[in-house]
């Protein structure tokens, strides 16, 4: 996954300090230390001025001295009688933790020789080891390990220990020296329940949902949402067979002690909020830190301490290899392979290394940075790929629900990807290398994803009887959705903004198309869940040469969905944000299908 919760260093947000406009002669010293005059600080001292007198945000003369870097101020103010347990009024932060937020070793040595306490935390349990530890000083952290620093306390926010704050910056030296002194490497930052942080705006949407929605068939009710007490999560459902389970076949409950029912499940009849999706975050081990980072020093500093190369996090289940994939460290992820990675360990959402490599090296375009780091890599993807398989990876691990970090939260695929498999990813990519590879080491070309829950659509039952003009069975929650073959034709792209978002190999969706109808035998009037075919996908995005290639090997124009929309109306901008497509039109038109003239966006 691609984890960014950064390091939990809040007593900085403290020690942001207008140095502007602070004269105060009440704090004369302090005013002075703040502006680096140590010839004034020497004058005021001697003239009797307080030294312990402090600014309003209570920034005292030996503050001022540690946030400076000067030991030789320090050393003066200490002589003259300054309070070394003196702390800000925001975070009460010592002249020892700013001295150690800097990572200055000779104001660190000053102000313990003089008697600091080493173990004086901030109001959010910052230490000065942890600030120290994320500074890189080696011997800022060596003096306040031998002063008495807790090599293993832990910050309130997300119990984050100082090795773990050196791995997320990859001090690989500081980390060595908190290994020496006996720092936990299997210690893990605390699991938050993120689906049970709802808004007050989302509660009452949910109850408004729980209200109008009438029970699923059989009278099961909503599922209720998950408890935050890990202990007590209620068993996930997974796919009714590890690797492939049947099209259309409902998921059953798995053991696990996970979350509750994934979408699709039986029962769900909605879809996941983003928070949901994230699930349960934390958990991160100081190699999980270090792996996020693509720091191998630091995770062999790790590895030879006794950290354990396969320990999943405690919230998401994420192992470190699969953190390394998705983050797009190609080289790291080798080197955890060497060293014994299992490559099947799969989150909580399905996603496996396999899919973890796709789903980084096409990410969508998105309003938040996607990794980059693949691009830096020795290792290439399909490099990555065959190692994961020759190691025996499942070539066709589904996905339990949407894998939150493609889109985050302002998705713009109009693709919910759960059951997708690793070749259903190539596909959607358009990547014929990657898919010639996985078929070649045994993947199904013709799994294709779920139906998830969402909006009531004509087709569901119980929703709009009679209104499916389509001809089409209507198909439970968890039956099957979108196909490879549509999925590479260019799924979503009449739903909205796909076009804005979707990535794919750069031989083109056509190429992709191609393999999949003459290699793999692929369906051309297939239907998804929603009743479009290839054909309708390729109308959508105005793609001449793909609708006369389909129609070429059968393809049915005048196949309607189950809104009834033709393949001429999906080019014919069939919502507000896709503009009609004139030379499809005509084409689609000229071949038999109707056009309804339903242009939303003209």
């Amino acid at each position: 996954m691609r984890l960014r919760v950064g390091v939990m260093a809040g007593a900085l947000g403290a020690l942001v300090f207008a140095a502007g406009a602070r004269a105060q002669t009440g704090a004369a010293v302090a005013d002075a230390a703040m502006q680096g005059d140590r010839a004034a600080v020497r004058t005021l001292l001697q003239q009797g001025r307080d030294v312990n007198a402090a600014q309003g945000d209570g920034m005292t003369a030996l503050h001022w001295a540690a946030m400076k870097n000067d030991a030789e101020l320090a050393r003066m103010l200490v002589y003259a009688g300054a309070n070394l347990k003196a702390t800000t009024r925001l975070g009460a932060n010592t002249a020892l933790i700013i001295a150690a937020r800097n990572g200055n070793a000779g104001v660190i040595d000053v102000l313990l020789q003089a008697g600091a306490d080493a173990k004086t935390p901030t109001t959010t349990g910052t230490t000065a080891l942890m600030l120290a530890a994320a500074s890189g000083s080696v011997e800022g952290v060596k003096a306040l390990l031998a002063a008495g620093a807790e090599v293993d306390a832990k910050e309130q926010s997300m119990q984050q220990t100082a090795l773990m704050f050196a791995a997320a910056y990859s001090r690989v030296e500081v980390m060595k020296a908190l290994v020496a002194a006996g720092a936990d490497v299997k210690a893990a930052t605390k699991v938050v329940n993120l689906a049970s942080l709802t808004s007050p705006e989302e509660e009452f949407f949910r109850q408004q949902q729980q209200q109008q929605t009438p029970p699923a068939a059989g009278g099961a009710a909503r599922p209720a949402t998950p408890e935050p007490n890990a202990a007590a999560r209620p068993a996930a459902s997974t796919p009714a067979a590890p690797s492939a389970p049947a099209a259309g076949a409902q998921p059953a409950a798995g053991a696990g002690g996970r979350r509750g029912p994934a979408q699709g499940a039986a029962g769900v009849d909605r879809q996941f909020r983003y928070n949901e999706l994230v699930g349960w975050q934390g958990g991160l081990t100081p190699l999980l830190f270090a792996v996020r980072q693509g720091s191998r020093e630091a995770v062999d500093v790790l590895l030879a301490a006794g950290a354990d190369v396969n320990q999943v996090s405690a919230g998401d289940k994420s192992s470190p290899l699969l953190i390394a994939l998705a983050n797009g460290h190609f080289d790291l992820a080798m080197h955890l392979l060497a060293k014994g990675a299992d490559p099947n360990l799969a989150a909580d959402n399905g996603a496996a290394p396999l899919y973890a490599v796709l789903n980084v090296q096409w990410a969508p375009k998105a309003l938040y940075p996607q990794p980059r780091s693949y691009l830096q890599q020795t290792t290439t993807y399909m490099q990555m790929l065959t190692a994961l398989l020759d190691k025996g990876a499942d070539v066709n691990a589904r996905l339990r629900y949407k894998v939150w970090y493609s889109g985050y939260n302002f998705d713009l695929s109009g693709v919910d990807e759960i059951g997708a498999t690793p070749f259903w990813r190539a596909a959607y990519a358009a990547d014929v290398e990657a898919m010639t590879l996985l078929v070649a080491r045994g993947a199904d070309p013709h799994l294709p994803t779920t139906k998830p829950a969402g909006r009531p659509r004509v087709g569901d039952a119980g929703v709009r009887a009679g209104g499916d003009v389509s001809g089409l069975p209507a198909l439970p929650v968890g039956g099957p959705g979108v196909t490879p073959l549509q999925a590479a034709a260019g799924v979503g792209y009449g739903e909205g903004f796909a076009a804005n978002s979707h990535r794919y190999a750069p031989t083109g969706m056509l190429a992709a198309v191609k393999y999949l109808v003459e290699e793999l035998g692929a369906d051309v009037n297939a239907a998804d869940h929603e009743g479009n075919t290839a054909l309708h996908q390729a109308a959508a995005r105005g793609d001449v040469a793909m609708i006369e290639y389909l129609v070429s090997k059968g393809a049915d124009v005048t196949r309607v969905n189950r809104e009834g929309q033709s393949t001429a109306d999906m080019a014919n901008g069939p919502v507000q944000r896709t503009q009609p497509y004139p030379d499809a039109l005509k084409l689609l038109e000229k071949l038999g299908a109707t056009n309804h003239h339903k242009c939303v966006s003209c």
